[in-house]
């Protein structure tokens, strides 16, 4: 629909009226006064017309349309929107009319990110509950039995003191992980970056992973051709969080008999790492939410081998403090890649 101006509108009235007026003018005075009526009365009558009609209108915007306008723009836009309508003219009716619709799509889109917030709260606070929950009765279990009669047992106190302990280990856990979570997020938690050889980082996580892959058995190996050390430039104790906890995750879901490899790739400015594994893999429909808090693919298995359900998480958060990415790509029963880059250091 085509939207005109007060000036345009006025223009066009006076024009229609002006004409109006000179045919009234043309019918009473005939031929011999024409010239003289449409000389003098005619001009006067346009301007004033036009005037008056200018008046009304603008009146009529401003005290009506204008203060609608003012409300939508104290609304913020997109810097890019608030341009776009900006250099459409100074038709303050056109400029309403699509501020108004950019401000109801900006007002969808906040209410649309405003329940996905408030969805991921409860079953944030659904899981927490969840995972607290399992220590806390396995604990009160245990003094229970203790208190009834198992104290005087020593056959039976010091097994049930030592899972209580474990069960209290667990909830420590789980509240470090979610307090490293936190202190990511809002930026206190500061890294602490320097050079270092990454691929002597990763002997030190296979050396401390040397039993269980043993246990497991799983091969440890970095596969591809190392003979210089690898310097990057990174939080030396937050990466070995990260590369930890994905070598962690290779031999806790892998199979026997199986591996988990570590290669490195010069990308220019940076050392892409990867980490992978032939255990058994992720569903498609659960890759996209890995690294999501408390969240498990497989949540029976998962539970029985142990963790808090943060790992991935706080791997997503280090990563990206550094200002860096991580993917992964996996298929059922065949295994699971993750990568991710680090700054290189400079050679001087």
């Amino acid at each position: 629909m085509k939207t005109y101006s007060a000036r345009q509108l006025s223009l066009y009235m006076s024009l229609l009226l002006a004409a109006v007026t000179m045919i009234f003018l043309i019918v009473e005075h005939y031929f011999d006064s024409l010239l003289l009526s449409m000389i003098v009365l005619l001009p006067i009558f346009f301007g004033l017309t036009y005037i008056v009609v200018l008046y009304i209108l603008n009146h009529y915007i401003y005290h009506k349309i204008v203060p609608i306008y003012k409300t939508i723009r104290s609304t913020p836009l997109d810097e890019k929107k608030r341009l776009k309508l900006e250099e459409s003219g100074s038709n303050i009716i056109s400029s309403v009319n699509q501020e108004v619709k950019a401000w109801a799509k900006t007002k969808e889109k906040e209410i649309a990110r405003l329940r996905d917030l408030e969805q991921y709260r409860k079953e944030f606070v659904g899981n927490v509950s969840h995972e607290l929950k399992t220590p806390i009765f396995n604990i009160q279990g245990y003094i229970l039995t203790l208190l009834e009669g198992g104290l005087e047992d020593s056959k039976v106190n010091r097994f049930y003191l030592e899972r209580s302990v474990k069960s209290i280990d667990r909830m420590i856990s789980i509240v470090e992980d979610l307090e490293s979570i936190t202190k990511l997020e809002s930026g206190e938690l500061k890294l602490q970056q320097k050079q270092f050889d990454v691929t002597r980082l990763v002997d030190d996580v296979f050396e401390l992973h040397h039993m269980l892959a043993k246990q497991n058995k799983i091969d440890l190996e970095i596969y591809t051709k190392v003979d210089r050390p690898i310097n990057v430039i990174a939080d030396k104790k937050r990466m070995f969080e990260v590369i930890n906890n994905l070598v962690a995750n290779g031999i806790k879901y892998g199979k026997r008999r199986g591996y988990v490899k570590v290669g490195f790739f010069d990308m220019d400015e940076h050392i892409l790492v990867e980490v992978s594994d032939n255990g058994i893999g992720i569903e498609e429909k659960d890759i996209s939410r890995v690294f999501e808090r408390f969240y498990r693919a497989d949540k029976s298995r998962s539970r029985e081998q142990g963790g808090t359900g943060l790992g991935l998480s706080i791997v997503k958060h280090i990563i990206e403090a550094h200002g860096q990415t991580i993917n992964v790509k996996s298929v059922p029963d065949q295994g699971t890649t993750f990568t991710f880059t680090i700054d290189k250091a400079l050679v001087k």
